[in-house]
């Protein structure tokens, strides 16, 4: 980030934000969360054993992500039904032993060690969460982040958040929380495909981009995406079994995006299993066409 160009909007430099698709590393999962209890209810009873044996994935820890280049990351919170009155955890599938409030902590304090550079967050998908705890949820925001966090309003240039010390622009996929507190933004539009073959995603992919980019931030998920039907014909596997075989394919069609205010353009690009290949170089290498221009 701190070599870019100050000038740009945040919007035009969407390649400098390659993410994560989910933020906790899987080695911290504990148990289903609300997402797998609903594949639960729908799985006959001899296919339960199998979706409880599937291989949890591990990634990189969210320091290990900011230091590889991440720069957007998904946070997916929820309230365990048998946790604490305020313990929020990270859900995807699986809740992890993370504290939201940790992680946040973890964030915040790269972010003092690297001050010229800015992450987005977004906080997405909540899970039982009542409105003390959204309420809860921000507070601890604030808190963490005080000063750092950008205020909503016109979507700044680099030049501009450096100069005002700014760091994070935190969306928070919660209209009526939004709406009380300035310096959360609207949750980002994503493109999700929703697809297990990589060839159905990307034809997703580019069906999207036909109708043109939204205005402002949005993100295009190249992630995969383990339905009902694949689980049980693919017991042993995981989503990383799955994912792998299709990033040089994936990773190609990155290469290919150009990012910018064009119709077609792209802005941010999210992925599964960022430690893995080129993929966050593949990424940051988009801003060349950018500032070749």
């Amino acid at each position: 980030m701190r070599d870019l160009r100050g000038d740009a909007s945040v919007t035009e430099f969407p390649a400098k934000f390659p993410p994560s698709h989910v933020t906790p590393s899987r080695r911290h999962a504990v148990t289903g969360g609300g997402s797998a209890q609903n594949i639960r209810r729908k799985t006959p009873p001899k296919g339960r054993a199998q979706l409880e044996s599937c291989p949890k994935h591990p990634v990189l820890d969210v320091t290990e992500q900011l230091d590889a280049g991440v720069r957007y990351l998904d946070l997916r919170v929820a309230h365990m039904p048998e946790g604490s009155a305020q313990n929020l955890h990270f859900v995807h599938m699986l809740y992890t032993t993370l504290l939201v409030e940790d992680t946040l902590t973890e964030i915040s304090e790269w972010l003092e060690r690297h001050p010229r550079e800015v992450v987005v967050l977004a906080c997405r998908n909540f899970e039982d969460l009542s409105e003390d705890l959204h309420e809860y949820l921000v507070s601890c925001i604030k808190n963490i982040f005080g000063d750092m966090l950008c205020p909503r309003g016109e979507v700044p240039t680099l030049r501009q958040l450096w100069a005002r010390g700014q760091q994070v622009l935190l969306s928070y996929e919660e209209d009526g929380v939004v709406s009380r507190h300035p310096e959360l933004w609207p949750g980002i539009p994503y493109w999700w495909g929703n697809q297990v073959s990589a060839k159905k995603l990307i034809r997703y992919l580019e069906r999207m981009k036909g109708c043109g980019r939204p205005d402002g931030l949005f993100v295009a998920g190249i992630n995969l995406t383990e339905n009902l039907e694949y689980v049980l014909a693919h017991p042993a596997a995981s989503l990383k079994n799955m994912t792998l075989p299709s990033l040089p394919r994936l990773s190609a069609w990155v290469r290919e995006q150009r990012p910018g205010p064009g119709r077609r353009c792209t802005n941010i690009i999210a992925g599964d299993f960022v430690g893995t290949g080129s993929f966050v170089s593949d990424v940051i290498r988009l801003n060349d066409k950018l500032l070749a221009c």
